[in-house]
């Protein structure tokens, strides 16, 4: 090999390592979500089944559904409830829904407070009954510019989207609603495979909660963090 090539070889990578230490940091930051719990008594495991069914009759039967369906059944059965093997059969029915918005562009100036940061500021939901748009996949993310000419700032755009889930257990003989919640997020991503599962953990995180209390919780790679939302 020429000292040539041996030069180019090793620029790329020198080249490949900031974008290995980016995905090192993406994949290391949290996942916060807000989450919403309402409950009258739920009753205690000993003796009860759930059955999961969707809120959305759209979605039920699909296989979307079934596979975030297996999330809440995992974490029913980890609290202790058993899996009934119909809805008729069941004693607690779990409606279950989720959704993420089609996405609103943002511009970030570095040096600058940027005056849209706050990641609440102006949400909106796409579907009137649940809050939640179907998923947008065009393009997600804009380009910066700097201007040296001029001394200009770094200005970048990008695309953040609001996804959300929401749960609700009702006792199936009699209709009577047990258990309200909801979580949201916002992010950059709107792949309803990456969010609804952390959506999921984060509801499930210290079960059932306090009524009417609102919780943000991050879901970080080695343990999950809770904190109240004032």
């Amino acid at each position: 090999m020429t000292d040539r090539k041996k030069g180019w070889g090793r620029k790329l990578k020198l080249a490949s390592v900031p974008i290995v230490l980016a995905s090192l940091a993406a994949c290391a930051t949290p996942f916060n979500a807000d989450v919403s719990r309402f409950q009258t008594q739920l009753p205690a495991p000993q003796g009860e089944s759930y059955f999961v069914v969707a809120d959305d009759p759209a979605l039920a039967g699909g296989l979307e559904f079934a596979q975030y369906a297996d999330l809440v059944e995992a974490q029913m059965s980890r609290l202790g409830y058993a899996q009934a093997a119909s809805a008729d059969s069941a004693s607690l029915l779990v409606r279950f829904d989720y959704g993420v918005s089609t996405g609103r562009e943002r511009v970030r100036t570095t040096g600058f407070r940027d005056p849209f940061y706050d990641p609440w500021f102006g949400s909106r939901w796409g579907r009137s009954r649940f809050g939640y748009g179907r998923p947008f996949y065009g393009s997600r993310w804009g380009f910066g510019f700097y201007d040296p000419w001029f001394g200009g700032p770094d200005v970048r755009s990008y695309t953040v989207y609001t996804s959300g889930i929401d749960m609700k257990i009702d006792r199936a003989a009699t209709g009577e609603r047990l258990f309200e919640g909801k979580a949201q997020a916002i992010s950059t991503s709107n792949r309803l495979q990456y969010l609804v599962p952390n959506l999921v953990e984060a509801m499930f995180t210290d079960f059932p909660g306090n009524s009417g209390e609102t919780l943000r919780i991050s879901i970080a790679p080695e343990k999950t963090t809770v904190r109240r939302v004032d």
